[in-house]
């Protein structure tokens, strides 16, 4: 389904699956390691990527290619590939792009597993990264491009600091230095922005989350926005003759996505944190309802973080749009007037009061999670963000006091007053 006279809430229901007469209205699980073939020479054109078709699920599977096509008409994208989980989705995106020597310019606020990843793991194979402030001035950032970067990393709504990216800086840095941006755009969902036309190269996606929406799967993907020039003398490894596919260029073959075409059939294949076909199965199930859900979430949230801003044992409320700053750059980059289902809060007492919150919550849940249906807690510093130094915890916009809340969809006022009363209760 290729129409762009379509809305996204069509597209959530309709996109990515069209079955023919006779075949299954919703795309099936295709629960199946390999495929048939009748003759070694069509089975040797798809291996070498001379031809189009399923070798092995590790690749390819019919039933993640309707995940994919799906999430690729929600993002605008030209391709899409998925994997195991957001993090694999983030590294498949990260060193597809890098090799050893190269450097990464990533904003500070991004979510711990990101930032350990950038930090401490893809050193260790000679690839360095320099976080930014995403609110410093365009000039104070532009100071710590290397002759070595290779790309711009950060999120459309940090987490957990909930700051919303200023696209238009990125994408004046991008342009500056013919940099492509990678944006992981889990918190924002694509229903309600899209960072391809906000000047991104590539977007990521934890499908556990949102997308998925029920906690009940663990998977990511990776769109290429087929909207940059990989052919300008730093990235060889797109155009040059890959040896371990028959010599194939990426850019001369694939032209319209080559780095999807190259995440796909070298960094998936040799990596192998693939989705599997269940999980794809139950993500296209959750992308019926996104549109929808992303409404409630947001309207939950929005009523959560007025009341939490009145309420004498909080210090201070963060909601995307709650403040001037969000909410210019909600109506700027946003297609809705939503600031999605996350919010933070400072809750007056220390540690011990804020467990005692935790415990007496009967609706809310403490669990290591966001986007789910059902609202949950979390304090970050001690979790998610545990291995962060307070230096780094600071520019990551995580303090002592944080306490986060992916809202639900449950009814607004049962989740105001389920955290009203643990308040009350924690004192």
């Amino acid at each position: 389904m290729e129409n762009n006279n379509f809305s996204h809430a069509t597209l959530c229901v309709q996109g990515g699956y069209t079955p023919q007469a006779g075949q299954s209205r919703i795309a099936p699980v295709v629960q199946s390691t390999t495929y048939r073939y009748d003759d070694i020479w069509h089975l040797q054109r798809v291996m070498t990527l001379q031809a189009t078709g399923y070798k092995y699920s590790r690749t390819g599977n019919p039933t993640v290619t309707a995940f994919e096509e799906s999430v690729r008409l929600l993002e605008g994208g030209a391709a899409a590939v998925a994997t195991a989980s957001g993090q694999a989705a983030n590294l498949l995106a990260l060193v597809n792009i890098c090799r050893n020597g190269d450097h990464i310019l990533a904003a500070s606020t991004l979510y711990g597993g990101s930032f350990s990843l950038l930090n401490t793991t893809l050193p260790k194979f000679g690839i360095t990264t320099t976080f930014f402030d995403p609110e410093a001035p365009l000039e104070d950032i532009a100071k710590l491009v290397q002759p070595r970067t290779r790309l711009i990393f950060a999120e459309t709504i940090g987490n957990p600091g909930l700051n919303i990216l200023d696209f238009d800086k990125i994408r004046a840095l991008s342009q500056e230095y013919d940099l492509p941006v990678v944006i992981d755009n889990t918190l924002a969902s694509p229903v309600l922005c899209n960072p391809l036309q906000l000047g991104a190269h590539i977007v990521t996606h934890s499908a556990s989350k949102y997308i998925d929406g029920h906690g009940t799967s663990v998977g990511g993907i990776v769109v290429d926005g087929g909207n940059y020039n990989w052919d300008n003398g730093r990235y060889p490894d797109f155009t040059q003759p890959d040896p371990s596919y028959a010599g194939v260029s990426y850019t001369e073959k694939f032209p319209q996505a080559p780095f999807a075409y190259k995440a796909r059939a070298h960094i998936l294949r040799d990596f192998g944190a693939c989705l599997a076909p269940q999980n794809a199965f139950l993500f296209n199930v959750g992308i019926d309802t996104l549109q929808l859900r992303m409404e409630r979430h947001g309207n939950n949230a929005r009523k959560l973080a007025v009341f939490l801003q009145n309420h004498p044992q909080v210090a201070w409320v963060r909601y995307p749009g709650l403040d001037e700053v969000g909410k210019e750059r909600i109506a700027r980059y946003f297609r809705a007037d939503n600031g999605s289902g996350v919010l933070t809060f400072g809750v007056r007492g220390g540690l011990e009061t804020i467990d005692r919150f935790v415990r007496h919550l009967q609706l809310a849940t403490l669990v290591v999670h966001v986007g789910d249906a059902r609202t949950s807690v979390l304090h970050p510093a001690s979790t998610t963000h545990a291995q962060l130094s307070e230096e780094q915890l600071c520019a990551a916009g995580v303090l002592p006091e944080m306490v986060r809340i992916s809202v639900g969809i449950e009814d607004a006022d049962d989740i105001i007053n389920d955290i009203a009363q643990a308040l009350e209760r924690s004192k």
